[in-house]
This record gives C-alpha cells, structure tokens and sequence, in this order.
C-alpha cells in the first residue's frame, strides 16, 4: 500500500500557509487551504495510504530497490519513489532576518497574523502572495505597509484590486529591506531606494516576507537532474526523472504555475506513471523498465 512521508510537524505543504483557495474544482464558494489539505488527506488515507510524520534525512536511488531514511532512523524501501517535497519560502538575506525570524519576522500570515492585532506591520513583496497575505493582515494590524522593488506589481489584476481597495495597506514603492532592526523583537526595517540608493528606517513591529519560493531539492542534489531553475527535471510532460524508478510532482518540479489544482494534477500523472512503471516490471527484482517501455504501456492503454 502506498506509503506518504510527512513532514514531522504536519502534512499539507504550502496549503497549510494558505488562506481562501478560489480556484480549486468543486468549491464554488472558496476553500480554506487547511481545509482542503485535510480532505485529501482523508480521502488518502481511505484508499489505504499509510501517513508517517517524519523527516527524511537520506536518499538511495541507486539501486532497483530505492531507499529512504528518516530522522528516526527507520528505513523505507521501495520499488518507485514519487519526490513531491514542494517548495520553501524564499528569505531576503538580511543579517536581522535570521536573528529575528519566529520574533517578528514571519513567512506565514495565517500562521503569525494573530499575534499582530493592533499593529503595525509590512509585507515585503509584488507578487499574488504578497497581496494575499497583506489582504489577509488587515484583519488583525492596524496598519499594514507593501514594500515592493519596483513602481508596479506582478500580481493578478484582482490581487491588485482588493490590496488597492482596502484602507489599511499602504504601498511602499522602489523599496528593498536593507536589514531587519532590533534585539529582542523586531522594531523596524532599514529601506534602501531602488533607484537612487539612498536609505532610510520605516518603525513596525513585524515583517512578513512574502517575496518567492524555492524548491525543496536539497536531497536530491547530484542524484537526480535539476533544471536550470533549480527544479527536478522530469522527461517531458511526464513525471519520470533521470532515474527509473523515481518521479517527481508538485511545486518541485514547477517554476512557474504553483497552483494547488496545477499541483494536485500533477500528482495524477505521477501516480499513473508509477502504475504503469510497476506493470513493466516482469517481476520483482528484474531490471527497471526504461522510458521507451513505459510509453509503450501508455499508449497501449490509450488504445
């Protein structure tokens, strides 16, 4: 039966960090992200999937039998690997960022926003995220500022319009975040001018960062191809890596779309390419059926 490693905290992704999803099939009045992620979990689980919170520390791929440790030290073993790690929140590289993060410095609005009631505090980012979270802020600060790098935002046309509409977000343009200021909490930020380099400090008491992800491929690292986006490389529109026996879905292997739906369809072609490559095995422990072998199946069950 399938097997699904969770993270040791919980399961569920970017989804757990995200407020209404709008454009998933089936819920026509929205959906919480929590919400959703633990349907499908539930619907997993009643087709026989088996959860295990933990981390996996180690990969083996290198064998026919593919092999994953865990923080635990338990050890999985497996005919086909599906590599669904999606992706981490991009940081802005600021010396007080790290000293301060979990103290002010949060890349979860739904996850800090709470703690923020009253407040003054700012969304760093141009992007569909960044006016989500910054909407999704006012419910609880009293003041919310957007620093963006440029004069113009990369958001959709209706992130832009509900961010634009709302009486608490002020937009701090051709900004970057310098350094994150103070000891025990955060205080403020120091503002660098994108276009004539000049500087000066904006008081908040915190700073959400909502500026990109990267995908999660520390592990994989010289055992399965990347992109030159720093994705996993799959062979075409399907789910297959450099290495037989193991695919790849989700955010990991996205650089572009990073949609719940984009993500979840992307599972379907890893789960039907897994089937299809466990069926070209002539039986356990015979050599791992190449591509060619594979799109053959497919085609035959197209027919």
């Amino acid at each position: 039966s399938p097997l699904l490693i969770a993270s040791s905290v919980e399961a569920g992704g970017e989804l757990m960090n995200t407020t209404e999803v709008e454009n998933f099939p089936g819920f026509p009045e929205g959906i919480m992200g929590p919400d959703l992620m633990t349907k499908m979990q539930e619907q997993a689980e009643r087709f026989g999937t088996e959860v295990v919170y933990d981390d996996v520390t180690e990969v083996d791929f290198s064998g026919a039998v593919k092999k994953v440790v865990l923080g635990s030290g338990a050890v999985h073993e497996a005919e086909s690997i599906v590599y669904a790690t999606g992706s981490a929140p991009r940081k802005i590289g600021v010396a007080g960022e790290a000293r301060l993060s979990g103290h002010g410095v949060s890349y979860c609005a739904t996850c800090d926003g709470f703690f923020f009631r009253e407040r003054t505090i700012a969304v760093v980012g141009g992007g569909d995220s960044a006016m989500e979270e910054a909407t999704f802020l006012t419910k609880f600060a009293s003041k919310v500022y957007v620093i963006h790098r440029r004069d113009e935002l990369r958001a959709s046309k209706i992130m832009q319009e509900r961010a634009f509409a709302n009486e608490k977000i002020e937009f701090v343009w051709n900004s970057e975040v310098a350094d994150v200021l103070g000891d025990d909490a955060v205080t403020g930020v120091v503002l660098r001018d994108t276009v004539d380099g000049s500087t000066r400090e904006l008081a908040l008491d915190g700073v959400f960062v909502a500026i990109g992800n990267d995908p999660r491929t520390h592990l994989v690292h010289g055992v399965l191809d990347l992109t030159e986006h720093g994705t996993i490389w799959v062979d075409g529109r399907s789910s297959r890596t450099s290495v037989p026996g193991v695919f790849a879905a989700g955010d990991v292997i996205d650089p572009t779309y990073r949609q719940a739906v984009t993500a979840a369809g992307s599972g379907t072609v890893a789960a039907l390419d897994v089937e299809h490559y466990l069926a070209s095995l002539a039986d356990a422990g015979a050599p791992a059926a190449d591509a060619a072998q594979i799109d053959d199946l497919a085609d035959a069950d197209a027919a």
